[in-house]
């Protein structure tokens, strides 16, 4: 966090567009955050007063072997800004503001938590979890453990006790603030999960048993069967014509093994293969959980959001091999995730829920 220096020659003018929260919202400002109402600096995101949102208690359980409260005060603070908009009640998105929120990571809130997945014996690779987050109304929202701990970009995902507005130079306009801690999801295009005063965080593994086939000599899946909450609800078993292959150049390195290589991967976006077996809602958005696995058995979980609804353009892509090669027909592509691990060959089924 950044310290107020004091410039003999300059005096920072402090109070202009400090407007109190509307609405509902506090008005008490965190006393040391720096704020540089006269644009004196290049930083855009420090121009108003930040004001503190109240956190309740939080805890944590699930798969783990400790459980319990969360203590914020040995916690790393983290800073990510937002555009943040939700679904109408015709499902289009409505802008909602611009912010700046300070917090604490999800990253560092479950770091020391020592996993104990439930289906350990059947697939030991973490990449199938995910965290399901309640607050108080009793509204909850899922992240994968990918998404939290293998992207690009890492401390995306905060606890904000902290707000500021990034207001236009121009139209000064404000927008209104909160009144409580909320969760952010700082790579949602749509921010349907950026819910308010988180209680409880719980970690589970994707609960479903799959066959486990150890060292296939080839292995290919000529089709991808499509699950909504247990049901069969449609076979892929080519390319959709209709839609356009993108390339991503990537340094292609896995956790275990390193170095896989460097070639590019050409492929289509996930999201728009999928886009109408699994269309936009709310309920997707805040809690769609999905596992995609291979014929193997191999697998890993997959938010809905973080699927379909990505402002960073690191998109998820599906390739396509030629017939019979080994580990084809179809491959997933993670060009958000720094490591491989959730790369998954030989797709043969694709769950949104269980």
């Amino acid at each position: 966090m950044r310290k107020l220096v004091l410039f003999p020659a300059m005096i920072f003018n402090l109070t202009a567009c400090n407007q109190p929260p509307t609405g509902n919202a506090l008005s008490e400002k965190l006393p040391t955050q720096f704020t540089d109402s006269t644009d004196m600096t290049n930083n855009f995101y420090d121009n108003t007063e930040t004001y503190q949102l109240p956190v309740k208690e939080l805890t944590v359980e699930g798969e783990i072997a400790n459980p319990g409260k969360v203590d914020f005060s040995v916690l790393q603070r983290h800073t990510v800004i937002v555009k943040e908009a939700l679904l109408d009640s015709a499902g289009r998105d409505r802008f909602a503001g611009v912010y700046r929120y300070d917090g604490y990571s999800l990253f560092d809130i479950l770091e020391k938590r020592i996993v104990q997945k439930a289906n350990s014996e059947e697939f030991k690779p973490i990449i199938d979890m995910y965290v399901e987050i309640e607050n108080t109304k009793g509204e909850k929202v899922v992240f994968s453990w990918g998404e939290i701990y293998y992207p690009n970009n890492l401390h995306r995902i905060l606890i904000a006790d902290g707000v500021s507005r990034i207001v236009p130079s121009k139209t000064k306009e404000l927008w209104e603030l909160p009144s409580e801690s909320k969760i952010i999801a700082g790579n949602d295009l749509v921010t349907e999960r950026n819910i308010s005063s988180p209680v409880r965080i719980t970690i589970r593994s994707f609960p479903k048993s799959f066959k486990v086939i150890n060292g296939l000599s080839l292995m290919f899946s000529g089709q991808i069967r499509l699950f909504n909450h247990g049901t069969n609800i449609g076979i892929l078993t080519g390319r959709p014509p209709e839609l356009n292959e993108i390339t991503y150049n990537t340094i292609f390195y896995g956790r275990g093994k390193g170095i896989h290589s460097t070639e590019p991967f050409t492929g289509l976006m996930l999201k728009d293969v999928f886009a109408r077996t699994y269309p936009v809602s709310r309920e997707n958005l805040q809690e769609g959980i999905m596992c995609i696995s291979a014929e193997d058995s191999y697998r890993a979980a997959f938010s809905w959001s973080e699927v379909f609804n990505r402002n960073d353009q690191q998109e998820f892509l599906l390739t396509e091999t030629g017939p019979g090669e080994d580990g084809g027909l179809f491959r997933v592509f993670a060009a958000c995730d720094f490591f491989s691990d959730r790369a998954i060959k030989s797709v043969n089924e694709i769950y949104l829920g269980y």
